[in-house]
């Protein structure tokens, strides 16, 4: 489907369903990006890799956080959205790792 930009929607219902378009993408990618979890869980053990990497947790972050403010989206949205997604990333990797 072709997005309709934002600021062209005439109508609320046209609006919405443009945004229900873009969860399901924002899903679909969610989807994608739990099976490099996956693939980083079967990988960690051999590398001597924890699940919870600080370092990696702090480049994460720093890399949302920019990524956000230029796309002039609020950097702290950003970063609590990806916090939560870390956390549920790191938690389900101790389930197979540590």
């Amino acid at each position: 489907m072709t997005r309709t930009p934002a600021d062209d929607c005439a109508t609320m219902a046209e609006l919405r369903t443009q945004i229900d378009a873009l969860d399901a993408e924002l899903i679909a990618l969610l989807a994608e990006r739990a099976t490099y979890i996956d693939r980083a869980i079967a990988l960690k053990p051999g590398e001597g890799i924890r699940a919870r990497a600080e370092d990696r947790v702090a480049e994460v972050v720093a890399n949302v956080r920019a990524l956000a403010q230029a796309r002039d989206l609020d950097p702290d949205l950003a970063e609590r959205l990806w916090s939560e997604l870390i956390e549920w990333s790191i938690a389900r990797e101790r389930r197979e790792i540590d």
